[in-house]
């Protein structure tokens, strides 16, 4: 199969699908734009593309967090999903967090046992932990400190982020 690569979907519509996206056997990254996980320039043809989600804002614009959410138990029907709270974003995921709400949206506790029982990882920032007086001990149960081995690992596929 000349460049083994994943087809999009409604991959019919490219009259030609890009061809350089073999791997440097040297560092197994991809050359071109597509996505590469072995030395042999192919991708695993069963892989699905994954959808990291950042949430950086707290309480303070449940907006934001809210929708970050909805987003990721949307894309988890069907796309392998992480998220990961930073900044103020750890103080959504605390034990003590207050549950957060906005319009239509469902709240931030009933979204979060969701993904939750999903299996999607909810990784919370160790050192913006720190910079708010927290530790591992103040979260939630079920929420993970952040390990950067997990931002590649959750998915075999190519991974696309959306920030919040």
């Amino acid at each position: 199969m000349a460049g083994c690569l994943p087809q999009p979907r409604g991959w019919a519509q490219y009259r030609s699908w890009p061809s350089s996206d073999r791997c440097d056997a040297r560092s197994e990254r991809p050359t071109g734009t597509g996505a590469c996980r072995d030395r042999e320039g192919c991708a695993d043809p069963a892989a699905r593309d994954g959808v990291f989600i950042h949430i950086s804002h707290g309480r303070e614009d449940p907006h934001r967090v809210l929708m970050a959410l909805n987003m990721a138990t949307m894309m988890s029907e069907d796309r392998d999903v992480a998220v990961y709270f930073d900044i103020d974003g750890v103080n959504v995921v605390l034990a003590d967090a207050p549950d957060l709400t906005y319009a239509q949206f469902p709240s931030s506790k009933t979204q979060i046992a969701t993904l939750l029982s999903k299996g999607v990882p909810l990784m919370a920032c160790p050192g913006c932990l720190t910079a708010a007086g927290k530790s591992a001990a103040d979260l939630a149960p079920g929420i993970q400190l952040a390990d950067k081995q997990k931002f590649f690992s959750f998915t075999n596929g190519r991974i696309l982020t959306l920030d919040y």
